[in-house]
């Protein structure tokens, strides 16, 4: 996986409880549809809970993070096919 690194903006649905399911992103003016999630951990850095997602558009594979400290979304890595 190519790391990535860069803020992107995401469509996600939040479900009764604590669960998050991306919906959609924009990255690099391109928006992929999330076909696909094949994967779910979370870790911290400090104070801050990260939850981690590796999704796919059905072409691609990408690893999303959303920080609950700010609320941010950020495209970790890149694997394209």
């Amino acid at each position: 996986m190519q790391p990535v690194a860069e803020s992107i903006r995401v469509a996600a649905i939040f479900t009764p409880g604590t669960q998050i399911k991306p919906v959609w992103f924009e990255w690099r003016c391109r928006k992929h549809a999330i076909a696909a999630t094949s994967y779910f951990w979370k870790d911290s850095l400090g104070a801050a809970t990260r939850l981690h997602f590796a999704v796919s558009d059905g072409s691609n594979l990408f690893e999303l993070m959303f920080d609950t400290s700010d609320q941010s979304w950020t495209l970790v890595g890149v694997e394209a096919q």
